[in-house]
């Protein structure tokens, strides 16, 4: 790749990362009121932090989420999502349990309408987008590829 290609891709990846990260963040955020929701919104999430490792190399990509990192949040958005189903329990309801749970479930089309629906989706995002991050090094580490 030329030095002007590798420019051009730079400047472009730079320029459209944080719109990106928004959006991946607003699918989440807003999965039950629309489509989209934990999956699709970490699934831009990592997408995006694998867009960066390609562009910007693998070595700077580590950088902004390590292989720790990217681990914990894996393990916390997991157990984010579990908390939140005993919690339902705990309560006396079911697993997951929401309204009937007691928890309040708001206006009907405003972003805390849902109860725990938002809080769920929210732990769903952070697991996906982790795990994505965490397969692309992985595979990737394992083909062989230097970082840097």
């Amino acid at each position: 790749m030329s030095f002007l290609e590798n420019l051009t891709a730079k400047t472009i990846v730079k320029f459209m990362l944080p719109f990106i990260q928004i959006y991946g963040v607003y699918v989440v955020l807003n999965g039950h009121l629309s489509p989209g929701g934990g999956f699709p919104g970490g699934a831009i999430l990592g997408t995006n932090m694998i867009l960066f490792a390609l562009v910007f190399n693998l070595k700077e990509g580590s950088k902004k989420i390590s292989h720790d990192t990217s681990t914990l949040l894996e393990s916390g958005g997991a157990l984010w999502f579990s908390g939140l189903g005993l919690l339902g329990i705990i309560l006396g309801a079911n697993y997951l349990g929401n309204r009937v749970a007691g928890f309040p479930t708001g206006v009907p089309g405003e972003l805390f309408s849902g109860g725990l629906i938002l809080l769920t989706t929210m732990g769903i995002g952070i697991k996906v987008a982790s795990t994505f991050i965490t397969l692309f090094f992985y595979l990737i580490e394992r083909k062989g590829f230097k970082h840097g």
